[in-house]
């Protein structure tokens, strides 16, 4: 399929996915043009990394770019109940002594661009303004993409793999109906952000916190950026925070009142952008690939972000998709088998953090279950930090099952 003009490998969208896989691939000798609609830098939501993130960063040459930047380093996360009940910070280095646990709070249209700036010096051929029409296929079997340029020429691009990386948009997720919702977790989020707000000093400074509304019908994010920066956000049930409410601005005031420590400490700064909202939420794609084309990042599936795994989540499914690409064209096969094998392990850490997502939704006190198992209390810490992807992790979940028995039955 590919020709000295074509590339070996088309990949739809400019994200953390899309840069991730790109640049993987190139890493490997082999042929990449990405097409990205929009022209970065561009605004996105999903600002705080976890430590997992690390290892594909380390893989893509980023490391050294991160630590010079001026993203907030993170080195812990900490939780606030609904009466305004600090816990103690949940610092990563205790658990895993290691520079990777040390990560950072990022403005992700600046992380995003140096990204993509990273993947064009990889030899990554790279398309800003052009956006992918149609995938073209052959069959049932994907054989390009036909693009449009800001001047309005069309062209197509004939290639071995298709990688739809588009985002919640995806292309072929719609294309194929193979969206599926997610009705434990149909959420939504409404934010904003300011400048001058209370942040904590020294390690605390960038901390991520969690803060639960009165009466649990949601919770709130704290995520200090620089420049004095930090984004804020409500996350609630779909039909409570846009069904019967007013405007956004008027429901994300009201939120506030309800969790006094957000009040609080927004209460010393000013708001400096409008509100955002969003309200699709948890889902995931019934397929991860098919013959000559696969799907990564928010194209593939998207998890509520109570615990920040949306860009580990990216770069992971980035990488094990462009790990697959490559063995394919070494071997001459990109079937649906070969693109997707990684598929069903990577479920399983997704599911793992959906089922984690879940347990505080449900009221789970993570402090009381760590008491009570205390064995447990290491893996607790590697969901946290993103290191999903191994079975002994589900003994985690066998306790909290038991657990909730127990107290059950004590009612």
């Amino acid at each position: 399929m590919s020709t000295a003009e074509n590339p070996h490998v088309v990949v739809i969208g400019g994200g953390p996915a899309g840069a991730t896989a790109s640049t993987l691939i190139a890493q490997q000798g082999y042929r990449v043009e990405l097409f990205e609609r929009e022209r970065f830098p561009r605004f996105h939501i999903g600002e705080s990394l976890i430590p997992e993130t690390y290892w594909v960063l380390k893989r893509l040459n980023m490391l050294d770019k991160m630590k010079a930047s001026p993203f907030i380093k993170k080195y812990s996360v900490q939780f606030v109940n609904e009466f305004g009940k600090e816990s103690a910070p949940f610092y990563f280095t205790k658990h895993r002594p290691h520079e990777c646990s040390q990560t950072w709070q990022v403005v992700r249209s600046e992380f995003d661009e140096m990204m993509l700036q990273n993947a064009e010096e990889h030899g990554v051929q790279v398309h800003q303004g052009v956006r992918v029409l149609d995938v073209l296929f052959e069959g049932d079997r994907a054989v390009g993409v036909k693009v449009v340029d800001e001047r309005g020429s069309t062209r197509e691009v004939h290639a071995d793999v298709v990688v739809d990386a588009s985002g919640q948009s995806s292309m072929l997720i719609n294309k194929f109906k193979l969206r599926v919702p997610d009705p434990e977790l149909n959420k939504g989020a409404i934010w904003t952000y300011f400048e001058g707000a209370y942040r904590d000093r020294g390690e605390d400074e960038g901390a991520t916190v969690v803060l639960r509304v009165e009466g649990k019908k949601g919770w709130f994010w704290y995520i200090p950026q620089h420049n004095n920066i930090v984004s804020v956000g409500v996350v609630g049930d779909f039909d409570y925070l846009f069904k019967g409410r007013q405007d956004h601005e008027t429901t994300y005031r009201e939120e506030l009142d309800r969790c006094p420590a957000v009040k609080e400490r927004v209460s010393m700064g000013k708001q400096v952008a409008k509100i955002f909202a969003t309200k699709d939420y948890t889902y995931r794609s019934s397929r991860v690939a098919g013959d000559g084309w696969v799907l990564v990042g928010d194209a593939f599936g998207f998890l509520d972000p109570l615990y920040s795994s949306g860009v580990l989540l990216a770069l992971k499914s980035g990488q094990l998709a462009a790990d697959a690409i490559t063995e394919g064209l070494g071997k001459g096969d990109t079937s649906e088998a070969q693109l997707g094998g990684w598929g069903p392990e990577y479920l399983k850490g997704m599911d793992r953090m959906r089922r984690l997502v879940c347990e505080y939704y449900d009221g789970l006190s993570f402090g009381q279950f760590v008491r009570r198992y205390p064995h447990h209390g290491g893996g607790v810490t590697d969901l946290l930090i993103g290191d999903l992807f191994k079975d002994d992790l589900d003994a985690v979940f066998e306790s909290i099952d038991e657990m909730k028995a127990d107290l059950a039955a004590a009612k």
